[in-house]
């Protein structure tokens, strides 16, 4: 079960469509597993939306891996996004995109933006990845559900990898149910290893009950990182804006340091279940991104394979 690291952002880190462009192929030319696009619709800041530029990205590159974290499920009607999905797929070749999916952030501005109610958006995802699920396998789909209603729904083609993975992101009761149920992947959001555990052993125990099981290299995880000092400025920026964001203290999130450092927590994580990564450079500016990836590809991608998986896992 190789340990597999891909790199991504929530707001736009660069100046513009260029950086940006040369970004990705940074990726692409250093080999990174996969590229990750968190959702957001409605923000004064710039972000940009995961399932345009997930289909960019497949027209631009050739073996890079690309997954959304998360798509918001409860803002998003399920048909058109299985659709959109399974176009990607076909266009990447097939086997090159890895679907995320979550209910969607309780405190972001896209519920109110788009008049979507927060109740029920749990409820409101699972009706979804359903529909998705049956229609990725081909079904002519007929579903009364709460919030949907469908008759004769179908799409072609479908994606061409038969096994495309379903990711599911939280770490609720509702979110564990969720992942046992639908799920062939989770991704945490901000655990930190200790976290972590008990969330996967859950799911675990859950997907059993129900007759199921989540594979066990399909566990993910991720954080920001960033070569250098906790005192650069970069760091202090980020970490203010997460702190007031989510109200928690940073510190033992963010990763900030050598390459020792940075593969210690992956280790860490490692050893908490999980072997697929989503990490997340801390630079201002482009030229710092371009240099804390440059540095990630040539001094921690080639030690994740090194990495042991622990015998329990």
């Amino acid at each position: 079960m190789p340990v597999r690291a891909g790199l991504g952002f929530g707001e736009l880190p660069f100046s513009g469509a260029a950086a940006f462009w040369d970004w990705i192929d940074m990726l692409e030319a250093g080999g990174v597993n996969s590229f990750w696009q968190s959702d957001r619709i409605a923000s004064s800041r710039p972000h940009l939306e995961p399932m345009t530029v997930l289909a960019a990205i497949a027209g631009r590159t050739r073996k890079l891996k690309f997954g959304m974290n998360v798509a918001s499920l409860a803002l998003r009607e399920p048909v058109l996004l299985a659709k959109q999905c399974a176009t990607i797929d076909f266009i990447s070749g097939g086997g090159r995109l890895l679907p995320a999916f979550g209910i969607g952030a309780k405190l972001a501005p896209d519920w109110e933006a788009t008049g979507t109610p927060l109740a029920g958006r749990g409820a409101r995802a699972d009706e979804a990845l359903e529909i998705i699920m049956r229609l990725w396998q081909g079904e002519t789909v007929d579903f009364d559900g709460r919030f949907f209603q469908l008759r004769g729904a179908r799409i072609s083609p479908t994606p061409v990898n038969p096994r495309i993975p379903m990711w599911i992101g939280g770490s609720t009761a509702a979110a564990v149910k969720r992942t046992a149920k639908y799920g062939t992947g989770w991704q945490a959001a901000f655990e930190t290893p200790a976290q972590l555990a008990p969330v996967i052993r859950s799911i675990r125990e859950t997907a059993i009950a129900q007759g199921r099981q989540v594979p066990e290299d399909h566990f993910g995880a991720g954080f920001p990182f960033r070569f250098g000092s906790p005192d650069d400025p970069a760091v202090a920026k980020e970490m203010e804006r997460f702190s007031k964001r989510l109200k928690r203290d940073p510190s033992d999130y963010f990763v900030v340091g050598d390459a020792g450092t940075i593969l210690k927590r992956l280790r860490e994580y490692v050893g908490a279940g999980a072997s697929k990564f989503i990490l997340r450079p801390v630079g201002d500016g482009d030229a710092e991104l371009f240099d804390q990836t440059r540095r990630f590809i040539e001094e921690v991608q080639p030690d994740l394979m090194d990495i042991p998986m622990p015998e329990a896992a």
